[in-house]
């Protein structure tokens, strides 16, 4: 048996509103969320003021935390702002601002000193030295760089006060740069990726120019399709909560506040059920259900990896001969209500009568159905169901909760470039 841990926080992205409701419904204990200004993700949605106060208030309604970004390198010109910025924050109710500036660090005492701060993966935090820096400077918890193993994470938990809680990312896309430290896109495209806006230019197609032959290519693999030098896998840790827990990390983090609301609820409800099923039984031998572990591949992803976790990565850092995520099953509907026998949907991709679908409700096992009499929201026959949120219904023996998720396997495993 593993002794003397704490019961690991599962920690979800939450980008926008449906997002939020996705963590939080499928079962995270904590969100991380982005406001108008200072947050490291500027594609998402994030949210305005008003809007912050609601999600931290539906949040709570539901005992989950919230966690406000504010980690990016605020410029001269945007110091002023940062004062407003944590009050409101304050004011709003979350329950920590993540930073990784020792300049917003000073603020955020001064004008938001009810609030928990937590040091950001932006910070690059490697050793127990800067860790209980940090601590003594007011940080109520470190987010660990992602280049750490776990021997460096038990050494660094044994030489921290216990008072600190230790965050690590577990799941999601990884960077090819330190810590998230790269300069890449603001050179080729002028989008500064420590300011929120990364194009991921290490997702690109690369090739050798010889200077005195321009626009010859040259594959740096020799094949014709090129390489893709910089494309990092992504990590998955789902099978191994036991290593994690008896390292000593407290929140189990997964990326994706620009990820999809399927993706959000998918991941969060796998990670919640693995932490759920290793409190039943906290030893070093663990295995989770083989159903958590099919979920990860049932999600856009790019093939995985363990990160640093269990030394340089250096045989399966990286994906040389695609950039795109795979993506082998659609969401097809997202339930309503269930009633009689019948369940009511909305829909979300084209799916027919006779189709084989699963349904994913927070906390359980998904199961498979098969769509038999088909109706519009008329109730009339249809064979298939073509139109983006049309309301519809179908037999189903089985009660399912509202806002469980209907998805369908593809024929053929889509890849998606982005």
């Amino acid at each position: 048996m593993i002794k003397d841990f704490v019961k690991p926080e599962v920690l979800a992205p939450a980008g926008d509103w449906e997002r939020l409701v996705s963590a939080v419904d499928f079962g995270a204990d904590a969100v991380y969320i982005g406001g108008s200004m200072f947050g490291m993700r500027t594609s998402p949605s994030n949210f305005s003021d008003e809007e912050l106060k609601k999600a931290v208030a539906f949040a709570h309604s539901k005992s989950v935390k919230v966690y406000l970004t504010c980690n990016t390198v605020p410029r001269n010109n945007e110091v002023d702002r940062l004062p407003e910025f944590l009050r409101n924050a304050e004011d709003s109710g979350v329950d920590a601002l993540i930073i990784s500036d020792i300049g917003t660090l000073s603020l955020a005492k001064k004008h938001a000193p009810k609030t928990e701060i937590h040091i950001s993966t932006q910070a690059g935090i490697t050793n127990y030295a800067t860790a209980n820096a940090f601590y003594e400077m007011g940080a109520k918890r470190v987010v660990l760089a992602r280049e750490l193993s776990m021997e460096d994470i038990k050494e660094l938990r044994a030489k921290t006060p216990k008072e600190l809680d230790i965050e690590c990312f577990v799941h999601g896309a990884m960077c090819v740069s330190f810590s998230g430290r790269c300069l890449l896109s603001n050179y080729l495209v002028g989008r500064d990726s420590n300011r929120g806006d990364c194009a991921q230019p290490c997702r690109w197609k690369y090739h050798v120019v010889e200077e005195t032959r321009p626009g010859v290519y040259f594959p740096i693999e020799q094949d014709d399709k090129g390489t893709y030098i910089m494309n990092a896998r992504d990590m998955c840790m789902i099978e191994h909560i036991p290593e994690l827990v008896d390292a000593g990390v407290t929140s189990l983090k997964i990326e994706g506040r620009a990820k999809s609301a399927y993706y959000t609820a998918a991941v969060t409800n796998a990670y919640r059920a693995a932490v759920d099923e290793f409190m039943k039984n906290p030893t070093d031998d663990f295995k989770v259900s083989d159903w958590i572990s099919e979920e990860m591949r049932k999600v856009s992803y790019r093939e995985y990896c363990t990160g640093f976790y269990f030394g340089s990565p250096i045989e399966n850092a990286e994906i040389y001969y695609e950039g795109g995520y795979r993506r082998e099953w659609d969401v097809v509907a997202v339930c309503e209500k269930w009633e009689n026998g019948e369940l009511f949907a909305v829909q979300r991709n084209k799916f027919l009568d006779g189709d084989e679908l699963e349904v994913v409700e927070p906390g359980c096992k998904p199961f498979k159905l098969t769509v038999i009499g088909l109706k519009n929201e008329a109730g009339e026959l249809i064979e298939s169901a073509p139109h983006a949120t049309m309301k519809l219904s179908f037999l189903c023996e089985r009660e399912v909760k509202s806002g469980a998720i209907i998805r369908k396997q593809k024929e053929e495993p889509k890849r998606v470039i982005i």
